[in-house]
């Protein structure tokens, strides 16, 4: 009898080594296993390649007659830039697939399956499923909402603060929490700040890990050592298999850099300009002067114009003052179209807020320093007028919550968001 989840796990491992490369795709893996061996496996590596499914079957050969297939993520049925993989397996005399979990594509959304039953293999569905669907939150919410994951970061004093009253922030949360939020910008397509964090720190905006580190941190152990606990595998097996693993590694991806920046104010000698093989985007308004837009077009940005829209009346003196922001939908709109499945939104506390009074995110990560700064001056994590009352404010469902070297690290879902997945949809 086979392990069903031993060789999923092993499948979700290979999916996480193209982790940040295959936007506007999924992170799949595949394994095939016959005799309790595995004599294939892969992961869709990018977007146009092949597969998890093909790079698999293809180094079962003909070897995968009467095999199981494993796979992350139902195999597609559509013809799109590569073949429908569910014929690929069909043709491959595969007797059984497991899928841990169903594509909310609605070019796939059960069709793969029904399509491999129909073809006489059996299907398995559910195995892992909630860690298959994890591996995949953003692409499930890119593909139901055409908008892409966001995802908030802010790493705070105890009492909510991210700054003193005199400006000063660096560094209110230690090593490891910082570390943590590399981790974050690995996995995420692009990062989003505000021009204020620009200005202020002119921050390079890169993830500084390691490929090792990243593998270590996304994956918990060698690739090697996941099926070790298998007791039905046979020790020449394992001692093949860690040659396999040698083939395999993971590449840090640099995420993409958005800043929003209605005049157009981005320092043409600012340091995100130096990260290479990574775009940067710049959201201006309609006040962005032409001679801006195309110094920033001619250093290598890419210029996207977006309404403004009003947020609140200020009082400053004895005039009112009418407080304008870019509007976050269209600018989410505008990123989907561009293929962007994730976001990371680094702030600073007036771009965050932005996020949260629009409710325009779906995932927030709270980072809190073993400090209390105190003061009513200090700069808030979330700046803005807020809400007026309690029943408009965005409710959150908490999901995890650890100590990380005496910092807290607490993740939160915003309750009811569009384009979560449901499982078993038509």
């Amino acid at each position: 009898m086979m392990n069903d989840e031993i060789y999923m796990k092993r499948a979700i491992a290979l999916a996480m080594l193209a982790t940040g490369h295959t936007s506007p795709n999924p992170l799949v893996g595949a394994v095939v296993v016959k005799d309790n061996t595995i004599i294939g496996e892969g992961y869709h590596h990018k977007a146009g390649e092949p597969h998890a499914e093909v790079h698999a079957l293809n180094q079962a050969g003909d070897n995968a007659k009467g095999a199981t297939l494993y796979v992350t993520l139902e195999p597609c049925a559509h013809y799109g830039k590569t073949p429908p993989c569910a014929k690929r397996v069909i043709t491959s005399g595969i007797s059984r697939v497991v899928i841990g979990s169903t594509d909310s594509n609605p070019l796939v959304a059960g069709k793969g399956i029904r399509m491999l039953k129909e073809a006489g293999i059996k299907v398995d569905t559910g195995v892992c499923e909630i860690e298959c669907i994890n591996l995949n939150e953003a692409f499930f919410t890119y593909i139901q909402t055409g908008k892409p994951f966001v995802t908030i970061k802010s790493a705070m004093s105890l009492d909510g603060k991210i700054a003193t009253y005199n400006g000063e922030s660096q560094w209110i949360t230690n090593d490891t929490a910082r570390k943590d939020g590399h981790i974050l910008r690995a996995t995420h397509d692009a990062m989003l700040v505000g021009i204020g964090t620009i200005l202020a720190d002119d921050p390079l905006l890169n993830c500084r890990l390691s490929n090792d580190e990243l593998e270590t941190a996304l994956i918990g152990k060698n690739l090697e050592n996941i099926l070790n606990a298998n007791e039905l595998q046979e020790q020449q097996y394992i001692a093949d298999h860690h040659k396999l693993g040698d083939a395999y590694h993971m590449d840090i991806h640099q995420p993409d850099v958005i800043i929003l920046d209605s005049q157009g104010r981005t320092p043409l000698d600012a340091k995100v300009f130096t990260v290479p093989h990574r775009k940067v985007h710049i959201f201006v308004g309609a006040g962005c002067s032409e001679k801006r837009r195309q110094a920033l077009t001619n250093k290598g940005a890419i210029v996207h114009e977006i309404d403004s829209v009003s947020t609140r009346q200020s009082r400053k003196t004895d005039v009112m003052v009418d407080i304008k922001k870019l509007s976050i939908p269209q600018l989410l709109s505008t990123l989907g179209k561009l293929g962007y499945t994730s976001i990371l939104v680094e702030g600073g506390s007036t771009i965050i807020s932005s996020f949260v009074e629009s409710q325009s995110f779906d995932k927030i990560i709270t980072y809190i320093g073993n400090l209390i700064i105190g003061g009513v001056d200090g700069t808030p994590a979330v700046g803005g007028k807020g809400f007026c009352t309690l029943q408009e404010t965005p409710e959150l469902t908490f999901t995890k919550t650890n100590i990380i070297d005496n910092n807290i690290r607490i993740e939160a879902y915003r309750t009811g968001r569009e384009g979560r997945y449901v499982y078993r949809h038509n």
